[in-house]
């Protein structure tokens, strides 16, 4: 997956989690979509950790392409 497709998937997330939420915003949100969010939240978190693999991989004059989608455990518990 290159950045433009990355972006393009990070779109497709916010898209659909502004959705949900705007669903949860009018008390018509299901709990199974509830737990879609979380894993819309996941999922985002994981597609920016991916780019900002990539990028940084570029910038230190490695192949982007080496960088991988990061375990959520992983992702999830940065420290910040």
């Amino acid at each position: 997956m290159d950045d433009n497709e990355i972006m393009k998937r990070i779109q497709e997330l916010v898209d659909e989690e502004h959705h949900l939420l705007q669903l949860e915003e009018e008390g018509k949100i299901q709990g199974d979509q509830r737990q879609r969010v979380k894993d819309l939240e996941v999922g985002l978190d994981q597609c920016w950790d991916l780019l900002r693999q990539r990028r940084a991989r570029r910038n230190a004059g490695l192949n982007p392409d080496d960088a991988q989608v990061r375990d959520p455990n992983i992702v999830e518990n940065y420290r910040q």
